[in-house]
């Protein structure tokens, strides 16, 4: 099955690269295209040369789709290969602009078998996921050192910070102002020299808050007493329960390694999005298991103005392993690592069993309790329509007088439009992160219609 427009353009990097390859997704530019039974897409592109852009798109690595265009772009993909694929995509009755059933050209097949090839020599499989062929452990001893000086180090900068926290309350919330964001920066700077990047994160978030409008000097005053309690669980982590001094751990920037039993299940790939800073792109990919009901998180990353390497298109399900962070298999935390994968990613038209507003917001609370630094839960809610409410708007249970109100960044979103024309005044099966601030939604479900509908 070809995918629909809405899976491909969650493979682009940027928004720029949407808009470009959507301006590809036509036949004018493209000759001699064509697709396999084996999951290849190619075509020639003209482009500003004499010669026209050799694209080529492998959709049946379990990976996720690979890519080669001899243009000279940066971006995986490129605007030629999110061009080719919205024409295949939207090619669906008769494949008259990208036929099925093709042999691929010679320049097609010869990247084709290559990298077959080399997936197959790679354990033997190639279905082999990120994993695979990693050097065995470092030394065990060596390691625990390289921690416990780590930690001591840690301590340092979360002493450091907490004389600093008691500073600025001692000389008043106005001071925050008038210092300016270089105070914020120079204490990142310092947690960064601890190796405690959580707590620098959280720093440099501070020195936002001040220009962020009317009320800043309580919701500075909220982020500065969550800061105290996080470096507070750090000075007195011996004396936590075990989940929760893992979470101080985690949110301080200790790395922690994937080390719970592989779960083996048909993951719907129900979001993806990415955020940057001036350092770091990161992806963040929703997962529900079909079977096990288990929702997941995978993270990945990429330099400054460069997209992560890991792409699935929102929509499809991959049979794969995923390798959660929690030892403990009855803890909250939903980050994970995508293990062995044993099929390419195929269409799927389920979705994650919903809930009521009041249900959602019950689960976040109890997600909480565990991590109090949490920003947001995964849920879905069930039989919800979009409405307004006074200058804001909120999803709206269909049979009951329960009510979430959307987050201040979805209602700034061209995807809340399209979450209003989807619904039209009927329910909505709706995926999204639930938050202190209110829901954002990410995919959605017409009752009408099977597919899902990225925002």
């Amino acid at each position: 099955m070809r995918w629909t427009a809405d899976q491909v353009l969650a493979l682009a990097p940027d928004a720029s690269s949407q808009k470009a390859g959507s301006r590809l997704g036509i036949a004018g530019p493209w000759s001699r295209a064509g697709s396999s039974g084996e999951g290849a897409v190619w075509g020639l592109c003209k482009g500003s040369g004499s010669k026209p852009y050799q694209t080529v798109i492998d959709t049946a690595d379990v990976a996720g789709p690979a890519y080669r265009c001899s243009c000279p772009s940066r971006k995986f993909p490129c605007k030629h290969a999110l061009g080719l694929l919205l024409l295949w995509a939207g090619d669906q009755g008769g494949g008259r602009a990208v036929p099925d059933g093709e042999q691929p050209p010679d320049w097609a097949r010869e990247w084709l078998d290559t990298r077959r090839a080399k997936a197959a020599a790679k354990g033997g499989s190639p279905a082999a996921g990120p994993g695979a062929g990693a050097s065995a452990p470092a030394d065990p001893e060596a390691a625990r050192k390289r921690a416990e000086r780590r930690a001591e180090r840690v301590t340092a900068g979360a002493t450091e910070l907490e004389r600093r926290l008691a500073d600025l309350l001692r000389g008043g919330m106005a001071a925050a102002e008038q210092a300016g964001y270089g105070l914020w920066e120079e204490t990142a700077a310092r947690m960064v020299d601890a190796q405690a990047p959580g707590l620098a994160a959280r720093v440099r978030e501070l020195g936002a808050i001040p220009a962020s409008g009317p009320g800043w000097p309580a919701r500075l005053l909220e982020e500065c007493a969550l800061l105290h309690l996080l470096t507070s669980g750090w000075l007195r982590r011996d004396a936590l329960p075990g989940t929760l001094a893992a979470t101080v751990r985690s949110r301080t920037g200790l790395p922690a390694p994937a080390q719970g039993e592989p779960l083996r299940d048909s993951w719907q790939v129900l979001a993806q999005y990415d955020t940057a800073d001036s350092k770091l792109t990161t992806r963040r990919i929703w997962l529900h298991g079909e079977r096990s009901g288990h929702t997941a998180l995978l993270l990945s990353y990429g330099a400054a103005g460069r997209a992560p390497s890991l792409a699935l298109p929102v929509g499809l399900a991959l049979d794969a392993e995923l390798v959660p962070h929690a030892a403990d298999p009855a803890s909250r935390q939903l980050r994970a690592d995508l293990g062995e994968q044993f099929t390419a990613p195929a269409p799927t038209t389920g979705h994650p069993p919903g809930l009521s507003p009041a249900e959602a917001t019950a689960r976040y609370g109890d997600a909480l309790r565990d991590d109090p630094w949490l920003d947001t839960w995964p849920v879905t809610l069930d039989r919800v329509v979009p409405v307004p409410n006074g200058p804001d708007w909120q999803l709206a249970h269909a049979e009951g007088e329960t009510a979430l109100p959307l987050a201040p960044s979805a209602v700034s979103r061209a995807g809340l439009w399209r979450l209003v024309a989807l619904s039209g005044g009927a329910p909505l099966t709706v995926f999204g992160e639930c938050g202190h601030r209110g829901f954002t939604p990410l995919a959605a479900w017409p009752h009408a219609r099977a597919e899902t509908v990225r925002l």
